[in-house]
């Protein structure tokens, strides 16, 4: 197994192993039990996603894709923050 993508959280780490599996490469996510023992500190080198050896090379471009979304996605909640007339997000 390779370490395909080191993780900031353990939600990144699942949407990239998820976004792997969609994609048919087998993936795990290592260290993700770690998170409760450190606390509040980062994840970042305590949780990694691996995949094997041989669809390394496939699964760096599917990985790609998911950092481009996620940076996409912070940037956005990033500048509703900003805007006092942005609609506010509601749970149900």
């Amino acid at each position: 197994m390779r370490i395909v993508y080191r993780a900031e959280s353990l939600i990144d780490a699942h949407l990239v192993k998820d976004a792997l599996d969609r994609a048919d490469i087998p993936a795990f996510v290592s260290g993700e039990y770690l998170t409760g023992a450190v606390g509040n500190l980062p994840a970042l080198d305590y949780v990694a996603v691996q995949v094997p050896e041989a669809s390394f090379a496939i699964a760096e471009g599917v990985v790609r894709g998911v950092e481009r979304q996620l940076a996409d996605a912070r940037q956005a909640m990033d500048e509703l923050g900003d805007d006092p007339d942005a609609p506010a997000f509601v749970y149900a």
